[in-house]
């Protein structure tokens, strides 16, 4: 039987919000749960690490988690708030701030990057090593089919 676009499109809904609701499950049960964007921290611990300094602007933290630049603000001061970030002002350029993880959001990282190591794990039990590497490949095919320039063009 052969799937249509429709069924694949409701299934990839599917999917990612039982993806979400299952971080979001784990992270409660981890305490991480004022943690609000996960993948933000773990990107502001990646910037923290840079030799240079690296001060990620609200535009490019939304660029690079698919959200809005107010979804980032909103964000960055829930996480100010709760004390897993601080921000000071970038030596490079007195007009921005460098948000820099406190230890409080450090331990968050690590917590939130084993929320995202089991719930993986759950959702791939039972898949062969040669199943898993096809659908790592599908997905980045599906993937450069939707950033590639001309994907617009396609349809």
């Amino acid at each position: 039987m052969e799937a249509s676009f429709h069924e694949m499109d409701l299934l990839s809904r599917q999917l990612h919000q039982a993806h979400r609701a299952a971080v979001q499950s784990e992270l409660n049960v981890s305490g991480l749960e004022k943690v609000g964007h996960p993948m933000l921290v773990s990107i502001l611990q990646s910037a923290g690490e840079d030799p240079e300094g690296q001060c990620q602007a609200q535009r490019e933290l939304a660029d690079l988690l698919h959200v809005s630049p107010a979804a980032v603000a909103n964000s960055l001061k829930c996480l100010e708030r709760d004390g897993y970030i601080r921000r000071e002002p970038w030596q490079k350029d007195a007009r921005r701030n460098r948000v820099l993880l406190t230890p409080k959001g450090d331990s968050a990282v690590e917590g939130c990057r084993d929320v995202f190591r089991r719930v993986s794990a759950r959702m791939l039990a039972g898949f062969s090593s040669e199943e898993l590497a096809l659908l790592a490949q599908f997905q980045r095919r599906m993937l450069n089919n939707l950033t590639a320039p001309d994907s617009h063009e396609k349809e």
